[in-house]
C-alpha cells in the first residue's frame, strides 16, 4: 500500500481451561485479530500540499477518521460507500503538519502526522464589502487576486455566498480595471432590501494554476442589504431622479459629460463603488490634458477610470440646461451634499440618453448589470454550478 502503514496493538482473548496442567478438554483459544493497518496518500515531512489527503484501510471497514492541523483545525471529509476509504473535502494546506487518526469498525486504532511544504508563491485576495457593512441593492460580492487564476473552476468551487432569504445568483468572471483576475457574485437581480449575505472562501490550499500560485488562508464576509436606493441621470433631460424604497423624490437638475468625445460620460447601468467626500481630481490622471485640477466636494465614485457623481459650483449655469462637464455628474453644492448624506455604497447609478461614449467595460467599475442574466452565467465556471445562496 502507498503511503505510511499504521498499525494497531494486536488484540487476544483466551477462556476455559483449568488453573494446573492437566486435561485441556474444553478449553478455547480465540484467534488473535490481525493488526489494524491503513495507508495515507501523503507521507513525510516535506509533503506537496493543495491536495485532499485519503485515508485506505488494508481489511475491514473505517468507522471514523480525523485529521486535524497543530492549531485544532479538523479537515472535513467522508468515508466512501464500501468503509474502504476516507477522503478529505479540503485540500491540505501548505506549512501546515497534520495529525491523522483512524478507527475501524472492530474499535482498532491507529495515528500518524504528516507535514506540508511551504508555498513557492502565495496568492492573495481583495473583498470590496468589509464585514458588517450595509450596501445598497446592486452592489455585487467582487474578488480581485494578486496572481492570475487559470484553475478558474477549482478556485470558484470554493466560493459560497450564503443569503437570508435564498436569492438566486452566480459567480462570473471579468478582467479587473487593474489588469488583475476577478470573479463577482451577482443576483438574478438587484437585491432586496433587509438581505443578509455571508460570503466563505475555503480557499486555504488551493492552487491558482499556472503562475498564480497558491492561497493560504481562507477568507470570509458578512454585510447585509439596506434600503432600495436607485438613481438615474438622463443626459436628455440634464436631471437625476431618485427612487427610495419604491418612492420618487424629487428631481435634480446636473450637468453630465459634454457629448461627443474624451468628456463624454459613461451611460449604462453603474454602482456606487464610494463616497470619497472632497478629493483633488486632476484632469491628466484621466488622459484630459490640463482641463482641471481642484478640489472636488461630495464626490463618489462610479467607475476606476474616473467617473462620479459631485458637487460643481463652477459649472452652475450649466445644471439642468446642457451637459457640460469633462465626464462627471455635477449638480450644485446643496444638491450634491444632499444627494451624499442619503446615498449608500452599493446604490444602483443609470445613465441613460443620448450623447453618451457608451457602457464602461464590465471590470472599469461594477458593470455586470448591463449584461442580461443568461450573458452573466455565462461567466461562470461551473456551468453546473449552485444558483441558490
Amino acid at each position: 500500500m502507498a503511503g505510511t502503514v499504521l498499525l494497531a496493538a494486536s488484540l487476544t482473548a483466551c477462556s476455559g481451561g483449568s488453573d494446573g496442567g492437566g486435561d485441556d478438554k474444553g478449553k478455547t483459544e480465540l484467534k488473535p485479530k490481525a493488526p489494524m493497518a491503513v495507508s495515507v496518500n501523503l507521507t513525510g515531512d516535506r509533503v506537496a500540499a493543495g491536495r485532499p489527503v485519503i485515508v485506505t484501510v488494508a481489511d475491514g471497514k473505517l468507522a471514523q477518521v480525523k485529521v486535524t492541523d497543530a492549531k485544532g483545525a479538523e479537515l472535513p471529509g467522508k468515508i466512501s460507500d464500501d468503509g474502504r476509504t476516507w477522503t478529505s473535502e479540503r485540500n491540505a494546506a501548505p506549512g501546515a503538519e497534520y495529525k491523522v487518526e483512524a478507527q475501524n469498525s472492530d474499535s482498532q486504532s491507529a495515528t500518524t502526522r504528516f507535514k506540508t511544504s511551504a508555498a513557492d508563491k502565495v496568492n492573495k485576495v481583495s473583498i470590496n464589502i468589509s464585514k458588517g457593512s450595509t450596501v445598497g441593492v446592486a452592489m455585487p460580492v467582487s474578488l480581485v487576486f494578486d496572481n492570475p487564476v487559470t484553475n478558474k473552476a477549482e478556485v470558484e468551487k470554493q466560493l459560497k455566498v450564503t443569503t437570508s432569504n435564498n436569492t438566486e445568483g452566480t459567480w462570473g468572471w471579468i478582467k479587473d480595471y487593474s489588469g488583475n483576475d476577478r470573479v463577482d457574485w451577482r443576483p438574478t437581480e438587484y437585491w432586496k432590501s433587509g438581505t443578509d449575505v455571508k460570503v466563505e472562501m475555503h480557499l486555504n490550499g488551493v492552487d491558482s494554476g499556472k503562475g498564480g500560485g497558491m492561497f493560504t488562508r481562507d477568507y470570509n464576509t458578512e454585510f447585509k442589504i439596506g434600503k432600495d436606493r436607485r438613481i438615474q441621470v438622463s443626459l436628455d433631460t440634464k436631471k437625476m431622479s431618485v427612487t427610495q424604497d419604491g418612492q420618487q423624490l424629487a428631481p435634480v437638475p446636473i450637468s453630465a459629460g459634454t457629448p461627443g468625445g474624451k468628456k463624454a460620460s459613461w451611460s449604462g447601468k453603474m454602482v456606487i463603488m464610494s463616497k470619497e467626500g472632497t478629493i483633488r481630481m486632476d484632469s491628466r490622471t484621466v488622459g484630459l490634458e490640463n482641463a482641471y485640477d481642484k478640489m472636488v466636494d461630495y464626490s463618489m465614485r462610479l467607475t476606476w477610470s474616473g467617473m462620479y457623481a459631485h458637487a460643481a459650483p463652477w459649472n452652475e449655469g450649466a445644471f439642468g440646461r446642457v451637459n457640460s462637464s469633462s465626464g462627471c455628474v455635477g449638480m450644485s453644492t446643496s444638491d450634491a451634499g444632499e444627494f451624499f448624506g442619503q446615498s449608500q455604497i452599493g446604490d444602483a447609478f443609470e445613465v441613460v440618453g443620448e450623447g453618451s461614449k457608451g457602457n464602461a467595460d464590465i471590470g472599469n467599475g461594477y458593470g455586470e448589470w448591463n449584461l442580461s442574466w443568461d450573458q452573466w452565467k455565462a461567466r461562470s465556471a461551473l456551468s453546473d454550478a449552485p444558483r441558490n445562496g
